[in-house]
Order: structure tokens, then C-alpha cells, then sequence
């Protein structure tokens, strides 16, 4: 009795090879977005629009796609970027009319749970970090070492506020209360973009959900910042069956790409003027990452 099921089995396997792959399962395309977001350094770019668009775009298109996956890995970035790409996402997702599944690594905070909020479910490991939800910015005064080594700062400019904030020069707290009120603006699109993708799935006080704090998977949920815990593996598979095809659509790689992501001349442009603002740039993307204990 075992022999003839097993004889079926192997029969079942071979004549299916006579099915063209692209009918034997389901197709749910994956797009990994991984990094800051925005302008990294001039060499090495984060996660923009410019940069994810066609990859997007080819997700979407995909034949018979039941759905699009997304895989998160971000501590944030840009919000400006964050938005045109969650935006971008629910465009496609609204034309095409498939479902988009965000699945979260090891993190989705600040701009990364933005984009991940581009999803009509969120799935993450009780180990990731989601949330963030505010703004924030920074810099560096050096008044008092300038001093100290005898150095004027001499800046000349055409509009009162055109200096503002500069780093050589004492903070003003009007100044100050300027960039809050920006920061303040901004944070109010970042919450009213979570409330119209989450609505009634998020729990807890405005107060405390959008202060900026960030949770681990399990709590994620509780709160409704996430759906359930799950893999995209596990996910795809229990939703469309074991057959169910993954391809990951990543971006076309071109010369430079090949080149291991350096322009042609790029070390000629690392020289003793880019080294040091790359080297800054490195330094505060490494920073976002370490925010999160990454």
C-alpha cells in the first residue's frame, strides 16, 4: 500500500516537469529594504525613492503576484524619503490591487516603521525593534574650542536667519524654538500617516505611543504597531500553500554596481577633502543603527 502512494508521488513529480515553473505555485515577489534612509554619504547613498523605485516597480508587475512582500531592516533616516516611499508602495498597491505583506528584521524604527506602515499587515520576530515614532535632529557646538585654540569665526550672510544654528556660533534659543516648531510639523505628518495605515488596530494614549519610544516584537503587537509574529517564510507558506514561489526582486546590476558600488574615480574622490565628511557620515550611520542597540 506505502509502495503504490509512494509510486503515485514519484509519478505526481515527473510529469509535473513538463509544467513551465511559473505556473507550478503561487508568486508573492520579495523587495528588501535595508539601511538608513536618505543621503548616507555621497558614495554610498541609503534607501531614496530614486534608488528603490524600479525595483518597486518590478515587484508590482510581476504576473500572477498574489501579493508583494517587503522585508524592513531600518533604523530610519530621512522623512521625506520614508514618506515618498511608503507613498510609492500604496500607489502601486492601490493600481495593482495586491496586498502588501512588511515583514520587519531587526528593526523598523522612526522612517523604517513609516515605510513598514506602507503594508496592509505588519509581521516581525519577538526579537525586532519597531516604533520610534517622532523626529529628531542634531549637531555640535564648537564655541568654546574655537576659542580655546584662537580661531574667529567670520560668517557673512543676506537674510537674518540665513546663519541660523550655525555650529561655530553661540545657540539662540529663539533659533532653537524654530527647528522645534519644524520638528514639531513633522511629527505631526508621521503620526497622522500610523493613524490613517494602523486605524483601529493601534491600542494605548497618543501619549504614549508617539513619543518616540520603541518596543520589542511582542509588545509591537500588543500596541498594534505590528500584526502577528511570523517569518516570511512561515507567513507565505501557511497563507498560499507550501508551493508558493519567493523570487526576490533586486535592483539591475550594472557596471557600477559590478564595481562593488563605487563610481568610476571614486578614490581619486576620497582624497583629503571627501575622506573626512565621509568619514562623519559613516559615524552618524553608524549612530542610528546604535540607537537601537544595533
Amino acid at each position: 500500500m506505502s509502495q503504490t502512494g509512494g509510486d503515485h508521488n514519484e509519478l505526481s513529480g515527473w510529469w509535473t516537469r513538463f509544467i513551465p515553473e511559473r505556473f507550478r505555485g503561487p508568486i508573492v515577489p520579495v523587495v528588501r529594504l535595508n539601511g538608513v534612509i536618505g543621503a548616507v554619504t555621497p558614495l554610498r547613498p541609503g534607501l531614496t525613492l530614486a534608488g528603490v523605485a524600479k525595483t518597486l516597480e518590478k515587484a508590482f508587475e510581476t504576473k500572477r503576484a498574489r501579493a508583494v512582500a517587503i522585508v524592513i531592516n531600518s533604523p530610519g533616516g530621512s522623512p521625506v524619503q520614508s514618506r515618498q516611499i511608503y507613498r510609492r508602495i500604496r500607489q502601486l498597491a492601490d493600481a495593482r490591487k495586491i496586498p502588501v505583506l512588511v515583514f520587519v528584521e531587526d528593526v523598523a524604527a522612526s522612517g523604517g516603521y513609516m515605510i513598514a506602515c506602507a503594508g496592509d499587515e505588519i509581521f516581525c520576530d519577538p526579537s525586532s525593534i519597531l516604533g520610534s515614532i517622532g523626529v529628531i535632529g542634531g549637531s555640535f557646538g564648537f564655541t568654546e574650542l574655537i576659542k580655546k585654540v584662537g580661531i574667529e569665526r567670520r560668517l557673512y550672510t543676506s537674510g537674518e536667519n540665513k546663519g541660523s544654528l550655525d555650529p561655530f556660533l553661540p545657540e539662540k534659543p529663539e533659533e532653537v524654538e524654530r527647528l522645534k516648531k519644524i520638528q514639531r510639523d513633522i511629527h505631526e505628518t508621521f503620526i497622522a500617516l500610523v493613524k490613517t495605515s494602523r486605524g483601529a488596530r493601534l491600542k494605548g494614549e497618543d501619549s504614549y505611543l508617539f513619543t518616540g519610544e520603541y518596543w520589542a516584537g511582542e509588545r509591537s503587537v500588543a500596541l498594534g504597531l505590528a500584526d502577528a509574529i511570523g517569518d516570511i517564510r512561515e507567513v507565505l507558506r501557511l497563507r498560499y500553500g507550501k508551493n508558493v514561489r519567493m523570487p526576490v526582486i533586486a535592483p539591475a546590476q550594472g557596471i557600477l554596481a559590478k564595481l562593488g558600488g563605487r563610481k568610476p574615480g571614486a578614490d581619486a574622490l576620497m582624497g583629503l577633502t571627501g575622506f573626512p565628511d565621509d568619514l562623519i557620515s559613516a559615524l552618524e550611520s553608524r549612530a542610528i543603527w546604535a540607537r537601537y542597540g544595533l
